[in-house]
């Protein structure tokens, strides 16, 4: 995909439910009201639809990862503007790995230019822990290195519902362990490792410098958390307003905590529900 489709899935994700800010009104004096989308979110909705995509409240997991996606409709809406094909945003290289006890797939994008030894980023893709793959997010990690002259390992993770909380997270932290440990090997520089996710994957990447903090062990020079899961409290000002929005409301999210949950008190776990934490100093 190009650079400016991987932009334009920036853009589309920012429309996820997020957390309401001090002083919202109470959740029982807001009404629902989806977001209105501007007329290209609006196209690039009707395209997703007319794809045959389902609610993922609708679907077991198994199907939810096989149905069409938002970058497949984006797809779509830019070879209609283009009249061709996007072309996919070349790299310098890229090299596939596995790390861990798991032997989880990684895939490491160097970029076209940069100064050596590179910047690394270590980049957690999204899907709720239950869906998402490397390669339905290839385009950000493709874009991230040639904007920024950075290495970018994108890594995978075990999800739910065969792999429940915390498994996201412990492969996440053996991730960043591995990149600190291999990064010279693929030229990078252990000592500028950045962490970036979107979504359940920022929420990964966060988690990733807490515990480094905690572990003593070398701490991420940078975080880029693109509308990370902060929290689970489907109570809030903005979920209320925002329950029937699409492609994901609040019905969406419900699915995706019930299937990565084993218990529904984790969702107060302190490592999902970051937003009641008092110790994120020092990250």
């Amino acid at each position: 995909m190009s650079a400016r489709g991987s932009c334009l899935l920036f853009a589309l994700t920012t429309i996820l439910i997020s957390s309401a800010s001090v002083g919202d009104p109470k959740p029982s004096e807001v009404a629902p009201r989806p977001p209105k989308a501007d007329r290209d979110m609006q196209e690039v909705l009707d395209v997703y639809e007319a794809l045959g995509a389902k609610p993922f409240e609708t679907l077991p997991p198994e199907l939810a990862r096989r149905q069409p996606t938002l970058p497949d409709a984006v797809e779509v809406v830019l070879t209609r503007q283009l009249q061709a094909e996007p072309a996919v945003e070349p790299v310098a290289k890229i090299v596939n790995r596995t790390y861990g006890p798991h032997e989880i797939p990684l895939r490491i994008y160097t970029p076209k230019e940069g100064i050596r030894p590179y910047s690394v980023i270590l980049y957690f893709h999204g899907g709720g822990w239950v869906i998402g793959d490397l390669d339905l997010y290839d385009a950000t990690p493709r874009a991230l290195a040639n904007a920024t002259g950075a290495i970018v390992v994108s890594a995978s993770y075990r999800q739910a519902p065969e792999h429940k909380f915390p498994a996201a997270h412990e492969d996440a932290f053996d991730a960043y362990r591995w990149v600190l440990e291999h990064a010279r090997s693929f030229g990078g520089n252990p000592r500028r490792v950045a962490v970036a996710g979107e979504s359940a994957g920022g929420n990964l990447a966060i988690n990733v410098a807490i515990r480094a903090r905690d572990e003593k062990l070398t701490a991420p020079r940078h975080m880029l958390l693109v509308y990370p899961i902060a929290g689970a409290n489907m109570a809030t000002p903005s979920y209320v307003r925002n329950a029937n929005a699409k492609p994901l409301g609040k019905a969406g999210m419900a699915w995706f905590f019930k299937y990565v949950f084993a218990d529904p008190a984790q969702v107060k776990d302190p490592r999902i529900d970051l937003v009641s934490r008092k110790d994120l100093a020092g990250l």
